[in-house]
């Protein structure tokens, strides 16, 4: 049983999960889940597969192991815990030559995979569209969610 949210953006993934699964002869079922009960269903571990989602408003790993990942997290929903990955998360992050940075977030990475820790099944990308008309608007080259004040921002028709 796969269970996730009812609401299309999970839906649609875990529907493409289940259809994956049968290609290595495991059958599974969807279990739809309304959003106000998921969190709880979540937090009692009432699932055997859960799918679920995870937005990085910042490209930035900090935001990712922190709010997932660390022992403590209330977001670490699958309650994996390794605290010897936790010093190389706070190692990661405050190391600041970008290259020593990027190696220890793929020993990071390779870790949580290695360990098979809530394990990411695809990356959804998404853009930010607009107008000529639009003036103002200047787009954040690390997130699609910065930068979104728009005192700045006029219309020019």
């Amino acid at each position: 049983m796969t269970s996730t949210r009812n609401i299309p953006i999970y839906r649609d993934p875990a529907v493409i999960l289940i259809d994956q699964l049968k290609e290595i002869y495991i059958d599974g079922e969807l279990d739809q889940v309304e959003t106000s009960n998921w969190f709880a269903k979540i937090a009692r571990k009432d699932y055997a597969v859960g799918l679920n989602l995870t937005g990085n408003s910042v490209d930035d790993p900090d935001q990712n192991f922190y709010e997932n990942y660390i022992c403590d997290s209330n977001r670490n929903y699958t309650k994996y815990c390794n605290r010897e990955l936790d010093k190389l998360i706070d190692q990661q992050s405050m190391e600041t030559d970008q290259e020593k940075r990027k190696h220890l977030v793929w020993q990071i990475d390779s870790k949580l995979q290695e360990d098979v820790v809530r394990p990411i099944l695809y990356h959804m990308r998404q853009g930010t569209c607009w107008r000529p008309e639009l003036k103002g608007l200047n787009l954040q080259v690390n997130s699609i969610y910065n930068g979104w004040r728009m005192e700045d921002v006029w219309l020019d028709r």
